[in-house]
C-alpha cells in the first residue's frame, strides 16, 4: 500500500510532540512553535481528521523556570520541574488553539491508570467523549506524582499506547530530526534518510542510539519501540521533523516526508495489546521446550504439564512473562494461579490440579486468550 493510500484512510491520529520541537535554544517554550502547531492541527481538524496530542515539554519548561541546565536526575527533581512547567505548557496550548477557535483539555496519565482494566476503559471513554465534543486532548505523563514503578518512561512509548487507547489510524512522532537514518547523522555527514521501514526489528532497536539532549528522554530507540508497538496494533507510524513549517499538512497530503513505519498485517486486538505493552510483569513462569513450541507454533494455552517453575510473587490475574530454558522471554500473559500454586502443580496433568491443591480455578495456567507472544 502506498503512503498516500494509507493517509487516505486516516480519520484519527495521535500526534506526539517532543521537547526538542517545543523549546527554543534557551530551553524555554517556543511560542511560535505552539502557534504553528495549533494552525496545522486546526486545519487538519477542519478536514475531518481528529487529533489527540501527546506532548512533552513540561519538565523542560520547569527546568527553564528553575534555572536548571540539565534534565533532573532524581524523581523529586523531575516532579518539581513538571509541577512548575505543566501549567506553562498548557497555557501555551490554550493560548495558541483559542486563536483558531479550538478547545483543548489536559489529560495526565500514569502506567497505573492504564494497568487496571477498568481505569483503562475509563480513560478511553473520557478521551473518546472529548473527541465527540470536538475537544483536542493534550496528554502527558503525570510526572508530578509518578514514581519509577508506575512511569511509562518516555512519551514516545506513551503515544504508542494511546493509539491503542483511542483506536487511532496513524501515529505521528514529531522530533528535531527528519526521520530514521542508516547511521547517526549527528556523527556521519553521509548518513541517508530511510523513507520506509517495513518492520522494526530487535537488531534495529539495539543499534539505535539514545538521546544526546540535555532536556529530553529517550532518543531514536524509544521512537523505534513506539513504532513497533503501534505496528502490532495495526497502526503505521511516521517520524518527521516537527520544526519544519507545514509538516502536519505535508504528512496528511501523503507526501514522502520523514520515515514511514509500516503496520503489521496480523495485528493484536486491543486487549492483547494492553497485556503486551501496558501491564508490568509481576513475575515469570519457566516452561519447557514442548510448551514453548505449542504456544509459538500452535497458539495453545499454557498447561501445568509444560511448566518447570515460577519466580517472583504474583497472584491470580497478575501479568507474568514466559521464559524458556535458556532464559529468553518469549510471551506474556495473565496467570490463573498464584506463583506458589504454580510451583505446587508444575509438571502435573490438568486432572491432577484439584488433587494437589484441593481446588481448581482452571485447566490452564494461562489461557490463550490472555496470552501474547512477544
Amino acid at each position: 500500500m502506498t503512503r498516500r493510500a494509507i493517509i487516505n484512510k486516516v480519520h484519527r491520529i495521535v500526534l506526539k510532540v517532543g521537547s526538542q520541537v517545543l523549546t527554543a535554544k534557551g530551553r524555554s517554550l517556543n511560542q511560535a512553535i505552539f502557534d504553528r502547531l495549533a494552525k496545522e492541527v486546526s486545519a487538519a481538524k477542519k478536514k475531518g481528521v481528529e487529533v489527540v496530542i501527546v506532548s512533552s515539554g513540561a519538565i523542560a519548561a520547569g527546568m527553564s523556570r528553575l534555572g536548571l541546565t540539565e534534565k533532573p536526575k532524581t524523581i523529586p527533581q523531575k516532579q518539581a520541574s513538571a509541577a512548575i512547567g505543566q501549567s506553562a505548557l498548557m497555557w501555551n496550548y490554550e493560548r495558541a488553539f483559542t486563536f483558531y477557535g479550538e478547545k483543548v483539555a489536559q489529560v495526565l496519565l500514569t502506567r497505573d491508570d492504564l494497568s487496571n482494566r477498568n481505569r483503562y476503559l475509563n480513560a478511553r471513554n473520557t478521551l473518546l467523549t472529548l473527541l465527540d465534543f470536538g475537544v483536542i486532548p493534550i496528554i502527558n505523563e503525570n510526572d508530578t506524582v509518578a514514581v519509577e514503578e508506575i512511569k511509562f518512561g518516555d512519551n514516545d512509548n506513551l503515544s504508542a499506547l494511546v493509539t491503542s487507547l483511542v483506536n487511532a489510524d496513524l501515529l505521528v512522532v514529531l522530533s528535531d530530526i527528519d526521520g530514521l537514518y542508516d547511521r547517526d547523522p549527528r556523527l556521519h555527514k553521509n548518513a541517508k534518510l530511510i523513507p520506509l521501514v517495513p518492520q522494526v526489528t530487535v537488531e534495529m532497536e539495539m543499534k539505535a542510539s539514545g538521546t544526546l539532549s540535555p532536556i529530553s528522554i529517550g532518543g531514536m530507540v524509544t521512537k523505534l519501540q513506539a513504532a513497533r508497538k503501534a505496528a502490532l496494533f495495526g497502526v503505521p507510524t511516521i517520524l518527521a521533523n516537527g520544526t519544519v513549517d507545514g509538516i502536519i499538512e505535508k504528512i496528511l497530503r501523503g507526501e514522502e516526508v520523514g520515515t514511514l513505519f509500516a503496520s503489521e498485517v496480523n495485528k493484536l486486538n486491543s486487549r492483547k495489546h494492553w497485556i503486551a505493552f501496558t501491564l508490568k510483569a509481576r513475575g515469570k513462569i519457566i516452561v519447557d521446550e514442548g510448551a514453548k513450541k505449542a504456544i509459538l507454533q500452535k497458539g495453545k494455552s499454557l498447561l501445568p504439564s509444560g511448566v518447570l517453575g515460577a519466580e517472583g510473587k504474583f497472584g491470580p490475574s497478575d501479568p507474568v512473562v514466559l521464559t524458556d530454558t535458556q532464559g529468553q522471554d518469549f510471551a506474556k500473559g495473565l496467570s490463573n494461579y498464584t506463583s506458589s500454586e504454580i510451583n505446587k502443580i508444575k509438571g502435573l496433568k490438568t486432572t491432577e490440579i484439584e488433587i494437589k491443591l484441593g481446588y481448581k480455578y482452571s485447566d490452564e495456567i494461562i489461557h490463550r486468550d490472555d496470552l501474547v507472544v512477544l
